[in-house]
């Protein structure tokens, strides 16, 4: 039953990450792409542009440490496990320790900006987009992390559960 609820919710999350940053990654380009040509071409720059990337590359980042949970790509300090290999689950367990302990932090804190924007009402310079749309990517990039994390402690648990990780270890 947990499987197939962290499959389902596998499935979704894969199919939110990957079209949301490519679509907002796409938009960025061609704003980007045609502020370029303006700019060289007919002398003339779009300053909604430069701020829309850097707005694309806020969403970007956080959407994609999600997405690097996932993949097991976050960055990480592997001398150590290569040095005394004995340790890999201890300090695997720790890592991804460390990673829901900084989810649990970016939901409440992450919740806690937004809900200060709410109140202030403050907007971008110049595309005027409520800035608490941006500051709620940080407890939805916390909420993410939590159900990726908790996917690969799963997945971690079961393969040492399986009689080929007791082999590998």
């Amino acid at each position: 039953m947990f499987r197939k609820t962290l499959n389902f919710l596998d499935k979704i999350l894969t199919f939110f990450e990957d079209w949301t940053l490519f679509i907002t990654v796409l938009i960025a380009l061609v704003a980007l792409f045609v502020n370029v040509v303006l700019r060289y071409g007919f002398n003339y720059t779009l300053a909604w542009s430069e701020e829309l990337v850097r707005e694309v590359i806020i969403y970007t980042t956080f959407i994609g440490c999600c997405s690097a949970v996932k993949k097991r790509s976050m960055i990480k300090i592997d001398a150590s496990v290569q040095l005394m290999p004995k340790l890999k689950n201890a300090l695997t367990f720790f890592s991804n320790s460390v990673t829901l302990i900084f989810s649990i932090m970016m939901i409440i804190y992450g919740w806690k900006m937004a809900l200060l924007q709410v109140k202030t009402f403050q907007k971008t310079i110049i595309l005027r987009i409520p800035l608490v749309y941006l500051y709620s990517i940080l407890p939805l990039m916390g909420v993410l992390m939590l159900i990726r994390t908790i996917q690969v402690i799963y997945e971690d648990i079961e393969q040492l559960r399986s009689p080929e990780g007791d082999q590998e270890a």
